[in-house]
C-alpha cells in the first residue's frame, strides 16, 4: 500500500515562520512545496486550513475535446453515484481548493499533535486507507468529530485524493472514533489501526489469452531443494481424467475510476496462443466461455506428432541416459510399456543415476550405477550394477549384482547381489543375500546367505560357506506385528495386575460394609414407609455404598475384558511361531564343505544352528520339539515328510 502524508522527523528544526498565505490550487502538495522552497524549509513543517472546495464535472462530446466545467455542490458530490457516468471515458472530475498555508503549530498549541495519521492507497488508487499509528494518543475536545474529519480531508488533499466523493464512510468512522475518545476522555492506541476512507470503482484486469501445457508442469521445488537436472521429462505420463492442456480465452477488462477522479482505461487483450493443433480420440475437449480444456481419456503418456496430441502406451528407445532422455518417471500405474533396446555388453541401456518408473519395462542390456528401475513387470537381459536398485512385482534378471525387490523374482545368475521378495528362483547363485517367503536355487556356489519364512530348496550344491535360515519374522510387517503384540501384552499384564489388586481391596471393603449397608437400607425403608424425612447422613452412606458396588462391578468387567484380550494376543504370538514347524530346508545334493542351517524361534527368541556333515546326503531339515519347551533341528526322511 502506497503511503501519503506520513509524518517524518526533520534533521534540524527550522526557526523560520511562514506568514499565513491564502492560495487557490488543484495540486495542494505542489503549491506547499513551492512555498517551502521559497522559505528554504522542509514542506513537512507547513500545514494548512481548508477554507473552501469546488468540485467540477464535465462530459466531453465525441467530436470535441473541450467542454465547459460545471460546479456541483458538496451535497451533490457526496451523493454522486452514477456508475454509468463515472465509468464513461468522456466524463471528467476535478477539484479546486482554497487553503490557508502556515507554519505548523507547536505541540503544546496543537491538541492533535500526538495523533499520528497517514493516508495510503492500493496500486490503482481505488481504495484509500487511513492509518492510525501505534502509540498515537489524544484527549477529547468538544469539536473532536469535526476536527477528525478535517484531519482526514487535509491528508487526502495533500495526497491528491478527492474529498466529499467516494468517501461516504468517513462520517461513520469519525463518529465511532469520537465516541471511543469521548467515553475514555483520553485514549492511546495500543496497536495501529487501518480504516477505509475512500473507495472508487476498481477496474477489472484484462486477460490475455494463454496456452497452459499442464502435462509439462514440473513438481514444485522448494527454496532449499536442489533441482534434478536429470529429470527432463522425455515422456510425460498421464492418467485418465488428467487435465493436459488448457487454453485461457482472452477477455477485455472493465474500466474503473479511482479516488483521484481519474478514469482507468483497460488494456486491449492480446490474442496470440489460439489452439491450432488437433487431438486424437483418446483426448476429450471441454469448452466454456472462459477456456478450452483437454482431458486424458485413458492412461499412458502424451505425444505430439504431425500437429496432433495423442495418448500412447508403447515406447521404444535405444537407451535411457542423461544426455538423451534423462530420467523417465511416468508412474507404475500409468500403463506405459517401455522397451530399451541397447544390448551392447560394454554399454548401459539405463545409464548411471537414471530413474525409470513405468508399468512394464523390457531392458535388453545393462542397468548402470546408482540407477533405479521401478515397474509392475520388468525384465533385464544384461546385468545390474552393484549400486543399481530394481523394483517390480514380476521381475526377471539375467545377471544381478545390485539390489532387487519384488514378489515373483527370477534371476539367471546372482553375483553377490541382494534380493528381497516372496517367491525367488535363482538358476545360479555365486555369493549374495536372499530374503523371501520361498527360495529355490538351481545351483548354489559359495558365500550365499538365504533367509526364508517357509522354504529353501537347493537342487545342486557346489560350494561352501553358505548360510540357510528359516525366520518366521522375515516379513517386516510380521516383525512389526510381533513387536506391537509384545508391547500390548506387557501393557495388559501391568493393567491386569493393578486391577486384580484393586478388586481385592474393594472385595474386602464391600464384605466389611455389607452388614451396615443392610441395616441402613432397612432404616431408610422404615422412614420412607412412615413418611418421615430421612437423615442426610443415612442417604449419603447409602449412596456411597451403592457407588462402591457399581465401581466393583466395573472393575470386574474391565478385568474380564483385559484378560480375554491378553489370551487372544498370547495365542496370536504362538501362531507366529507355529509356522516355523512347517518350514523346510531341502538340499537335493550332497553336503560339501562348511555350511550352516538356522531356525529362529519367536518365543523364546533363540536361534538354533545345525551344521550338516560333509558328504551327508540328508535332504530335508525341519525344526522339531524334542521335549516340552525344547527344540532342535533334525533331518527328516522323505517317508516322514510324506
Amino acid at each position: 500500500m502506497a503511503l501519503f502524508g506520513s509524518s517524518k522527523k526533520t534533521s534540524a528544526v527550522s526557526l523560520k515562520k511562514v506568514r499565513p498565505t491564502i492560495i487557490r490550487a488543484q495540486n495542494v502538495a505542489k503549491e506547499i512545496f513551492k512555498i517551502a522552497k521559497s522559505y528554504d524549509m522542509d514542506p513537512e513543517l507547513l500545514d494548512f486550513n481548508l477554507l473552501d472546495v469546488q468540485t467540477y464535472t464535465r462530459m466531453i462530446s465525441e467530436g470535441s475535446k473541450e467542454a465547459e466545467w460545471e460546479e456541483i455542490a458538496v451535497e451533490e458530490a457526496q451523493a454522486f453515484d452514477d456508475e454509468a457516468m463515472l465509468l464513461n471515458p468522456n466524463f471528467e472530475i476535478k477539484q479546486t481548493y482554497e487553503i490557508e498555508v502556515f507554519s505548523k503549530r507547536s505541540a503544546k498549541d496543537d491538541p492533535y499533535s500526538g495523533l499520528k495519521l497517514s493516508v495510503g492507497a492500493n496500486a490503482t488508487k481505488c481504495k484509500v486507507y487511513l492509518n492510525i499509528a501505534e502509540g498515537s494518543k489524544v484527549d477529547y475536545v468538544p469539536r473532536f468529530e469535526n476536527d477528525f474529519i478535517e484531519l482526514i480531508n487535509r491528508k487526502k488533499i495533500r495526497a491528491g485524493i478527492l474529498i466529499y466523493m467516494f468517501d461516504s464512510m468517513v462520517e461513520d468512522l469519525a463518529s465511532k472514533i469520537s465516541a471511543r475518545v469521548r467515553i475514555a476522555e483520553h485514549i492511546e492506541f495500543q496497536k495501529s489501526e487501518t480504516h477505509l476512507v475512500a473507495e472508487g470503482y476498481e477496474p477489472t484486469a484484462t486477460i490475455n489469452d494463454a496456452l497452459i501445457l499442464h502435462y509439462e508442469k514440473n513438481k514444485e521445488v522448494s527454496e532449499n531443494e536442489r533441482i534434478n537436472y536429470a529429470s527432463r521429462g522425455f515422456i510425460q505420463g498421464v492418467k485418465e481424467g488428467d487435465l493436459l492442456i488448457e487454453y485461457v480465452k482472452a477477455k477485455p477488462g472493465k474500466p474503473g475510476r479511482n479516488c483521484r477522479g481519474e478514469y482507468i482505461k483497460p488494456k486491449e487483450p492480446v490474442i496470440k496462443h489460439e489452439p491450432k493443433f488437433n487431438i486424437s480420440d483418446n483426448i476429450r475437449m471441454v469448452e466454456d466461455e472462459d477456456s478450452i480444456k483437454y482431458y486424458a481419456k485413458e492412461n499412458g503418456y502424451i505425444a505430439f506428432e504431425n500437429n496432433t496430441y495423442m495418448i500412447k502406451k508403447e515406447v521404444d528407445i535405444d537407451a535411457v541416459s542423461f544426455k538423451t532422455t534423462g530420467s523417465i518417471e511416468s508412474g507404475v500405474d500409468s500403463e506405459v510399456n517401455m522397451v530399451v533396446k541397447e544390448a551392447d555388453a560394454i554399454k548401459d541401456a539405463v545409464g548411471p543415476g537414471m530413474i525409470v518408473e513405468v508399468t512394464e519395462i523390457e531392458i535388453d542390456g545393462n542397468v548402470g550405477s546408482n540407477a533405479k528401475v521401478t515397474a509392475q513387470k520388468a525384465s533385464i537381459g544384461g546385468q545390474t550394477h552393484k549400486t543399481a536398485i530394481i523394483r517390480a512385482d514380476d521381475l526377471d534378471i539375467n545377471v544381478h549384482k545390485g539390489t532387487a525387490y519384488g514378489k515373483d523374482i527370477h534371476i539367471t545368475r546372482l553375483e553377490h547381489g541382494s534380493v528381497e521378495g516372496e517367491n525367488v528362483k535363482i538358476a545360479q547363485a555365486v555369493g549374495g543375500n536372499i530374503r523371501a517367503k520361498e527360495v529355490e536355487l538351481e545351483i548354489c556356489a559359495s558365500h550365499v546367505k538365504v533367509t526364508a519364512s517357509q522354504k529353501i530348496e537347493i537342487k545342486r550344491l557346489l560350494g561352501s560357506e553358505n548360510s540357510f535360515t528359516i525366520d518366521p519374522l522375515l516379513s517386516r510387517d510380521v516383525q512389526n506385528s510381533v513387536e506391537d503384540n509384545e508391547e500390548q501384552i506387557k501393557e495388559l499384564e501391568s493393567d491386569i495386575k493393578a486391577l486384580k489388586k484393586e478388586i481385592e481391596q474393594y472385595t474386602q471393603l464391600i464384605k466389611s460394609g455389607t452388614k451396615s449397608f443392610i441395616e441402613i437400607k432397612k432404616r431408610l425403608l422404615h422412614y420412607q414407609k412412615n413418611k418421615v424425612k430421612m437423615p442426610k447422613s443415612f442417604i449419603k452412606k447409602y449412596k456411597e455404598f451403592q457407588n462402591m458396588q457399581q465401581h466393583f462391578k466395573d472393575l470386574k468387567e474391565q478385568y474380564q475384558l483385559k484378560q480375554e484380550k491378553l489370551n487372544l494376543l498370547t495365542t496370536r504370538t504362538a501362531s507366529f511361531q507355529a509356522n516355523i514347524f512347517d518350514a523346510r530346508i531341502i538340499n537335493h545334493d550332497k553336503w560339501i564343505g562348511y555350511n550352516e542351517i538356522k531356525f529362529k524361534l519367536v518365543d523364546p527368541p533363540i536361534e538354533l544352528v545345525y551344521k550338516p556333515l560333509e558328504g551327508s546326503d540328508k535332504k530335508i531339515f525341519a525344526l522339531v520339539e524334542v521335549d516340552e519347551g525344547e527344540y532342535a533341528i533334525r533331518p527328516i526322511d522323505d517317508d516322514e515328510e510324506e
